[in-house]
């Protein structure tokens, strides 16, 4: 009979899952979109699509790359929301992806008992598993802004990737 995977194990596999349901879901979105669009701003003090992708990426960078896995933290968390030059949605989704490759391939090489050290991050203390859970759910949730907002510039138009009525497997958005 096969081995059961740790419960750690399974926790790095759902946290890495997330992410790539994530990037599926603003991949999708950006298909939709012209450059112009990504970088709309619903009122001037909120932020587009793609200041919410730099914040993104600066995040997990901050979190993960340099938070869990040691290399130095050069965010400008700031500048990730006063961007106001557009960056082609290409290379917006190059550097998220980048960044997102970085993350996975360290939490697939961390080990159960590193899960329960302590980093500081932000000035918090937290342990790997809060910084993972952390910056997962982070993801998680500015990811369905700019969902939000592409449904918000699309209205009818937009096109969703999962419904229902498609093939189990698809994720929802």
């Amino acid at each position: 009979m096969p081995q059961q995977p740790s419960v750690s194990q399974t926790f790095i596999e759902e946290s890495i899952k997330l992410l790539d349901q994530s990037m599926i879901k603003i991949s999708h979105c950006l298909d939709q979109l012209t450059d112009q669009q990504i970088w709309w701003r619903p009122q001037q003090p909120l932020n587009s699509i793609g200041n919410l992708m730099l914040h993104l990426a600066g995040n997990l960078r901050q979190w993960t790359v340099a938070g869990i896995g040691g290399r130095d933290d050069d965010r400008d968390r700031e500048s990730e929301f006063s961007h106001r030059e557009q960056i082609e949605k290409r290379e917006l989704l190059k550097r998220l992806s980048d960044t997102v490759d970085q993350t996975k391939s360290l939490l697939n090489h961390l080990r159960e008992p590193q899960l329960t050290e302590t980093r500081r991050i932000q000035e918090f203390e937290v342990t790997v598993l809060g910084a993972i859970t952390h910056t997962t759910s982070h993801f998680v949730g500015h990811t369905h802004q700019i969902v939000f907002i592409t449904r918000l510039i699309l209205g009818d138009r937009y096109r969703f990737h999962w419904s229902p009525a498609k093939q189990r497997g698809d994720v929802p958005i």
